[in-house]
């Protein structure tokens, strides 16, 4: 009997070796499970913040430190090189989903070659609306603006090297302008003026536009032709093919995602900047091409800014004074149709060009009926 107790409990000691083996199993998988849902917390956490602790709660003095690190520099100058510039620029984060309470804000970026001779009418248009806009300027590198410290353009005028119409460093300056409103986490979209242009609408008007659209605006379309695959070079080759050229205009909005890919390039720059100079202006084409290669499904292709080729020539036409009229402005907002939302709508576009500073007494009698503001 002796011996058939010691049998029993050899066997359920067996027993206990087999079943031993599948709770580990068990412990493992939960142990991999919580490791996984750590590692990518911490992944989202450090995308959004940088390298912060998220076994603590946030006192006083880290929400003081957060708050620092959100709120942009007031003045913008700074001593950093092109490649520095955009290498800080291109690790900012995307912030599709904002972890912390902050405003939407929409840059206005100035491409000028000095003055902004209609600042007046613009100083009007942002009135009232502080926290939901931010101003950067590129001029002439010795040009020294002047501008009253209680207005919206008092320094923000950004580090300027010299950019000429239709060569990449026209290309360049675009990008030194979106690196450096990239640097405020706050900016998701961002938009490219010229000294000429005007907004036609009042402030809240565009911005809701803007920030409620599920496409940017920037032109990207397929030109058959001489001006457009007419100037693509087969050096592009294997980066971009024919099928995948386009051309748009300038002047553009774009939202974070895609400023971002813009200041991150490092594949399609040197193919533009090597093979598309006169009669293939850079300008018109390396966005246009290397956006909707990126990310075509973002576009609206088309812009949001008017302007009048009727006149024919290299340039739109200029419009002064004596152009600003009634009959003027319903030509200029009526007869639009275009897709808003992949719906039809009669408001295509929010900005103007080209007027010239002769343009600011009259547009400023006109803008209460006209512009809304």
């Amino acid at each position: 009997m002796e011996d058939g107790r010691d049998f029993i409990l050899l066997n359920r000691g067996a027993s206990h070796t087999r079943v031993l083996p599948r709770s580990l199993l068990r412990l493992l998988v939960l142990f991999l499970v919580l490791c996984c849902t750590f590692c990518v917390g911490s992944i989202r956490i450090i995308r959004y913040f940088g390298v912060y602790s998220a076994l603590r709660p946030c006192n006083g003095e880290e929400i003081r430190n957060l708050e620092k690190w959100i709120k942009p520099p007031f003045n913008l100058m700074h001593n950093m090189s092109d490649n520095e510039l955009l290498l800080k620029a291109s690790s900012m984060p995307r912030l599709d989903r904002s972890p912390f309470k902050r405003n939407s804000k929409i840059a206005f970026m100035f491409l000028t070659k000095g003055d902004l001779p209609l600042s007046p009418l613009w100083e009007r248009f942002f009135k009232g609306h502080e926290g939901r806009y931010s101003i950067y300027i590129h001029s002439l590198p010795s040009f020294q603006a002047d501008f009253p410290s209680t207005s919206v353009f008092y320094k923000r005028q950004i580090p300027s090297q010299i950019s000429e119409w239709g060569k990449m460093s026209i290309c360049d300056a675009e990008r030194r302008l979106l690196a450096n409103a990239l640097l405020d986490i706050s900016n998701e979209h961002f938009i490219l003026l010229s000294e000429s242009c005007i907004p036609l609408y009042n402030f809240t008007t565009i911005y809701n536009y803007i920030t409620r659209s599920k496409y940017s605006f920037i032109g990207a379309f397929d030109d058959p032709g001489p001006h457009g695959r007419g100037r693509y070079n087969d050096s592009m080759l294997p980066e971009i093919n024919v099928t995948q050229w386009r051309k748009g205009s300038q002047w553009f909005e774009i939202n974070r995602h895609l400023a971002l890919y813009i200041v991150q390039d490092t594949k399609f720059y040197p193919k533009f900047s090597e093979f598309c100079k006169p009669p293939c202006y850079v300008d018109e084409h390396y966005f246009p091409t290397m956006l909707t290669i990126e990310a075509g499904d973002l576009l609206a292709n088309r812009s949001i800014t008017w302007v009048d080729w009727s006149r024919g020539g290299p340039h739109p036409a200029t419009f002064g004074g004596a152009d600003i009229t009634e009959e003027f402005l319903k030509r200029v907002y009526e007869g639009q149709r275009c897709l808003y939302n992949d719906q039809v709508s009669s408001v295509c576009h929010l900005f103007g060009r080209k007027f010239s500073p002769s343009a600011l007494e009259a547009l400023f009698l006109v803008a209460p009926m006209f512009l809304g503001f």
